[in-house]
């Protein structure tokens, strides 16, 4: 795996220059990775490529004839990789992520909210005013506060616990430390979340490279493996908000987790690290119940007295996540999770790591992926 120095892109995008385009972030990212594994290009044979980036574009400046590749997300991207090194397809494959977010000033939320796209759900709620995916998630977190008694210092936990991650990792954009009490007092964007509840966008990429198991072995002395995979979508109601809103992806998280879990041969109590995207903080609460780590309802309980910083009951977002290290839409994530099942984190190194899970959930579909050594 390999990505950008993103600090680095965030500085210099800040200062007014544009790097790169998306291609180009993603260039950068696979030559790194390559170098991690010790790989030319030659032995690529499968090519998957993020969605902010052309699939062709990416493989002609890539300089690679594969024979077989598409476009997808970095949670489908990995789910597809294994079907097609299952089905013969491919034996080692790419997937590449270039994003230039923050410098093309790309709009996630009013009238532009992502160039109008209707393949995002929530266009269709644009003449009710929300036209971002964080007055959604507004709306969804109002109501679980209601209905749990969940508080704004239960939520302001878990974006203290991520930058306190940030803080130990030196490839992070934002380090400095927050308390609940800055996390109180920072701003509200729509309430009931505040400015440290929101993502970052920044500029970047990341590569990730999968290859068939007894091949991997020979690449690489400390291979990670993929043990179980989980997809679940709640299509009915999707674009009403429904599946937001009634019980918070539950449903979906719970389908996804057992299949991955079973396909694993592990549980909950097993898994030593969680990576959960995190677009927005309320994701984490969500996720904890809804793959079983804590009971319904019992989140604001689990993050106050278990906890999920590296001292932890089950550490969270172990680089800082979307909220703090990187918004690289789930491809950050992954990295993280093959650096703390090698061991290479450091000072925020996971004791003894040896499952770790990582969930996404977008507009009612969640996905769920296990890592392991």
């Amino acid at each position: 795996m390999g990505h950008t120095n993103w600090a680095d892109d965030y500085r210099r995008v800040r200062a007014g220059e544009k790097p790169y385009h998306s291609v180009g972030y993603a260039a950068n990212a696979f030559k790194a990775a390559l170098a991690d594994a010790g790989l030319a290009r030659t032995d690529i044979d499968g090519l998957i490529v993020g969605p902010t980036t052309s699939y062709e574009r990416a493989g002609e400046v890539l300089g690679l004839d594969v024979r077989w590749g598409g476009t997808a997300d970095a949670m489908q991207g990995v789910i597809q990789a294994c079907l097609a090194i299952a089905a013969g397809l491919a034996e080692t494959v790419a997937l590449v992520y270039g994003n230039d977010q923050r410098s093309a000033s790309v709009a996630y939320g009013g009238a532009e909210a992502a160039y109008g796209s209707e393949f995002l759900s929530y266009v269709y709620h644009a003449p009710w005013g929300l036209t971002s995916q964080g007055a959604l998630y507004a709306l969804s977190m109002r109501r679980y506060m209601s209905q749990t008694g969940f508080t704004a210092r239960d939520l302001a936990e878990v974006a203290v616990a991520q930058r306190l991650a940030a803080s130990l990792n030196p490839n992070a954009i934002m380090r400095k430390r927050l308390s609940v009490e800055d996390y109180l007092a920072a701003p509200t964007v729509c309430d009931p979340l505040r400015l440290y509840d929101y993502c970052l966008v920044n500029d970047g990429g990341v590569a990730l490279i999968i290859s068939e198991a007894q091949r991997a072995k020979h690449i690489r002395s400390d291979p990670v493996w993929i043990e179980g995979v989980g997809r679940y979508d709640l299509n009915a109601g999707a674009t009403s908000l429904e599946p937001r809103l009634t019980e918070f992806y539950r449903p979906a998280q719970r389908r996804a987790g057992v299949q991955m879990f079973d396909m694993a041969g592990v549980a909950p109590e097993d898994v030593s690290a969680f990576q959960i995207y995190d677009s927005f903080s309320c994701h984490v609460p969500f996720a904890l119940e809804g793959y079983g780590y804590c009971a319904v309802g019992d989140a604001g309980r689990f993050l106050r007295e278990e906890g999920i910083s590296l001292d932890g009951r089950l550490p969270v977002n172990t680089s800082g996540g979307h909220l703090s290290e990187s918004y690289m839409q789930g491809w950050n994530h992954q990295v993280e999770a093959v650096r703390q099942l090698r061991g290479e984190c450091d000072k925020r190194q996971v004791s003894g790591c040896r499952f770790v899970h990582y969930s996404s959930d977008v507009a009612g579909k969640a996905v769920s992926i296990l890592y392991g050594k």
